[in-house]
């Protein structure tokens, strides 16, 4: 099946912008409640829709947006403050809410998982009929190098996990639901492995894939992600004059994404659950379904939209699932750690970045972020200061000797200066060594409390940089001009890492796989 998008609710998508500036103009009385909610990155552009509501009812609303990864662990720890749970798919709410804190969880609209790709290639590809798009036919032509896309980790992002369970559906024969023995049949592992091998870049996050294909427009064909996001991509393309994405659902399964809005429970008081039953109740109104649909959301029954959406397994089968994504199935990931050990690190900083960089090696915490190491992965550490002070390299995902890199980290000594782009260039340098680099996903993740203030300069990782992105964890009085900059040209990321440095690694890191 195939959806041609248009940009016909542009005007209506200026006149909510609109309109909510200028009621952000008019003075307010002090809010009488207040909500504090964490949502996926999908839910952005749904913001100034939600202020509007909290303008009007002075309840005061404030967003923080996580991956879904990152969404189930705070629920497995029951919650912590947030007030209500908006992720992009409700298997996450059912994985991490042991504690059944989540209540009166709804669906707030709906996005089915396809791949946006753009006109002129869909057209090349023989891709109009819309019947003719299967798994396997998305594959085939990855491999004979006609479609390059992009697409999220399966296990940080829920599109990239919807997107995997239906591959693995299609290759198992679309039984009516996914079993364990699905998963453990060859033909399956294989055909899927095939897939993914074929991904050109990965990402945590639905919302900064889309930037990243939109930013790179001439480098890739397609992404797979939600309808939403790629009607939000047309609309910033037909700004620019350029062409138009399709989105294209695979015959042989598609998932939908059903947004569910859940209060949680902690013992906040009556006003708050009262606060939050009169947000849902006004996001579900027919007048506000109809301006949610307005900006590409589908509202609603699906009904006969999809009559081959894919039916979610249960819980223990999609976590055994992104198991065998995370250790086995995936493209695998050649990452270069570098890390500030300077003077400035001396005490709690340095060991904090002890602490997450274990979380990552030691194999048991890794599990709980679905992070684990894959037998093919390739793990490099470049401790710094004023000079790269070494390089420490394990290949693969044997415990001993992730355990062993693990223990270097944990002696390593704060002093000296800040050398930031000399690691970088080494580490770029080091990555392009090894044979068939592209067949992985290359990264550097560098950690800073510091402006660099000495040895090489940003031009030097410019003279080096192969599509190679640099993802930042800015920590301490790190220099956001210098990491922003380095990121950017590099086509990364920079990620907050002051208030949880590792958070910010477990990001990093997903970002790379």
């Amino acid at each position: 099946m195939i959806r041609k998008i248009n940009t016909t609710r542009d005007a209506f998508v200026l006149l909510l912008i609109t309109g909510s500036l200028l009621a952000g103009c008019q003075p307010l009385t002090a809010p009488e409640e207040s909500l504090r909610i964490v949502a996926g990155s999908e839910n952005k552009s749904l913001e100034p829709l939600v202020q509007r509501f909290a303008q009007e009812n002075q309840i005061a609303v404030t967003f923080e947006y996580k991956g879904s990864v990152e969404i189930m662990r705070q629920l497995e720890g029951g919650g912590g403050t947030a007030d209500a749970v908006w992720p992009a798919q409700s298997l996450w709410t059912s994985m991490g809410d042991s504690q059944r804190r989540v209540k009166d969880a709804q669906s707030i609209y709906w996005s089915p998982v396809g791949l946006a790709l753009k006109e002129s290639v869909a057209q090349k590809l023989g891709w109009t009929d819309k019947k003719s798009v299967t798994t396997q036919t998305i594959r085939k032509a990855a491999q004979a190098g006609r479609l390059r896309f992009l697409m999220t980790s399966a296990t940080q992002s829920n599109s990239g996990a919807a997107a995997y369970l239906a591959f693995l559906s299609a290759f198992a024969g679309k039984p009516q639901v996914l079993t364990e023995s699905d998963l453990q049949r060859p033909d399956v592992q294989r055909g899927v492995a095939s897939l993914l091998g074929q991904v050109n870049r990965s990402a945590g996050s639905s919302g900064w894939l889309t930037e990243l294909f939109l930013s790179r427009y001439d480098d890739y064909d397609a992404m797979i992600n939600y309808e939403v996001m790629a009607m939000e991509a047309n609309t910033k393309l037909a700004a620019q004059g350029r062409e138009k994405l399709t989105v294209v659902y695979p015959s042989d399964g598609v998932a939908i994404a059903d947004a569910p809005l859940g209060y949680v429970e902690h013992g906040q008081g009556a006003g708050k659950r009262q606060a939050f039953a009169k947000l849902q109740t006004w996001l579900l109104s027919p007048t506000i379904q109809r301006e949610i649909a307005a900006t590409g959301r589908r509202t609603g029954p699906i009904g006969d939209a999809f009559p081959n959406q894919l039916r979610l397994p249960r819980a223990e089968v999609v976590r055994q699932a992104l198991d065998l994504y995370q250790t086995s199935l995936r493209k695998p990931s050649l990452t270069v750690y570098c890390l500030d050990v300077s003077g400035s690190m001396r005490g709690e900083r340095l060991e904090q970045l002890k602490s997450a960089m274990r979380g990552l090696l030691d194999q048991n915490l890794a599990r709980r972020s679905l992070l684990q190491t894959s037998a093919r992965d390739i793990t490099v550490v470049i401790p710094f200061s004023s000079t790269p002070e070494a390089l420490w390299q394990v290949r693969g995902n044997d415990p001993a000797a992730l355990t062993a890199l693990s223990a270097k980290i944990q002696a390593l000594v704060a002093a000296g200066g800040t050398d930031i782009y000399s690691p970088v260039v080494q580490a770029l340098r080091r990555i392009r060594q090894q044979p068939g680099y592209e067949d992985y996903f290359p990264a550097v993740i560098l950690l800073t409390d510091g402006e660099s203030n000495t040895g090489a300069s940003l031009s030097a990782v410019l003279s080096e940089k192969r599509d190679i992105p640099v993802f930042a964890i800015r920590f301490g009085e790190a220099s956001s001009d210098q990491l922003e900059a380095l990121t950017k040209a590099t086509s990364g990321r920079t990620f907050e890492g002051r208030s949880d440095l590792s958070a910010a690694f477990r990001e990093a890191r997903g970002y790379n796989g």
